[in-house]
C-alpha cells in the first residue's frame, strides 16, 4: 500500500471536503481518504497498483486545483507501531 498526499486549492468548507472525498472514492478503489479544507490537504491510502494521476484528474475535473502531489509507502499509524523494528 501507499499513501498519497495532495495539496488542493479551492476547498473552502466541510462540504468541499466531502465533495473532494467523494470524487476520489468514485475515481478509484481506495482504502481511506481524508480531506481538510483548513490545510488544503487530502490524504489517500491506496493499493500500489492504483494510478495516483487518476485521483488527481478526478479532483481537478470537479473544479479544484491540485498544487502538489507526493507518494510514499504507507505506514500504519498508532501507538504500538512506534515500537516496531525497522
Amino acid at each position: 500500500m501507499k499513501e498519497l498526499v495532495l495539496i488542493v486549492d479551492g476547498m473552502m468548507c466541510g462540504a468541499c471536503e466531502a465533495h473532494v472525498a467523494d470524487a476520489v472514492r468514485k475515481a478509484a478503489k481506495v482504502k481511506s481518504v481524508k480531506a481538510a479544507h483548513t490545510s488544503g490537504r487530502v490524504d489517500v491510502v491506496l493499493d500500489d497498483d492504483v494510478d495516483a494521476d487518476v485521483i488527481v484528474q478526478a479532483i481537478e475535473s470537479e473544479g479544484y486545483a491540485v498544487l502538489e502531489k507526493s507518494e510514499r509507502p504507507y505506514q500504519k499509524k498508532g501507538l504500538f507501531n512506534i515500537f516496531k523494528k525497522k
